[in-house]
């Protein structure tokens, strides 16, 4: 919400390898991938129903159909926000194609492999309630609270953010202490 609400973002070393990894999918186009399969990279992709669009890194073609893959430059972590991610794109190609696209994939850089995301009735409906609950919040002008765990550590909006103030009043932060009250 940083980013949308008060245009924030700071780079750090995580969000620059990123940006590399993304350089040839970014760059748009076709191509032949695997067993010929044609690959369209930076594909716009739009689902009405939900009210979202965005980006897919690539998408592989084949005689099955198409298939959304993300691109992840780090590792991969199963159920999380990178199947979201993903679902979100299969939910948009279904839509444009009108046809069923029953997976998407997450090529994860740290172990150069793809893993297969099943779309299924339950993962549609988090997506669903994701879109909502974002909705939500973009129409909020008050940003949420921070959380402070352990994924503040190396988020980039950690300096925006200040998370180790969450839950603390800016009173409760500069109230005179008693002598000897220390932390």
């Amino acid at each position: 919400m940083l980013i949308w609400q008060e245009s924030y973002f700071q780079s750090n070393p995580d969000t620059v390898r990123g940006d590399i990894a993304h350089q040839a999918v970014d760059r748009g186009g076709t191509l032949t991938g695997r067993a010929g399969a044609r690959v369209w990279r930076s594909l716009p992709v739009h689902n009405d129903r939900l009210g979202m669009h965005g980006i897919c890194d690539t998408v592989h073609l084949s005689a099955d159909g198409p298939v959304p893959v993300e691109h992840k430059s780090g590792g991969y972590r199963p159920g999380g926000p990178a199947d979201l991610q993903v679902a979100a794109q299969v939910l948009c190609l279904r839509e444009m194609f009108g046809r069923p696209i029953p997976h998407g994939e997450v090529f994860a850089g740290r172990t150069r492999r793809r893993y297969t995301v099943t779309v299924d009735a339950a993962l549609e409906a988090v997506v669903a309630d994701s879109v909502e609950q974002l909705r939500q919040q973009i129409a909020d002008p008050q940003l949420p609270p921070p959380v402070n765990d352990a994924r503040c550590k190396r988020c980039s909006l950690q300096p925006g953010c200040i998370p180790e103030i969450a839950g603390h009043s800016r009173i409760d932060l500069f109230a005179p202490r008693p002598v000897g009250d220390h932390d």
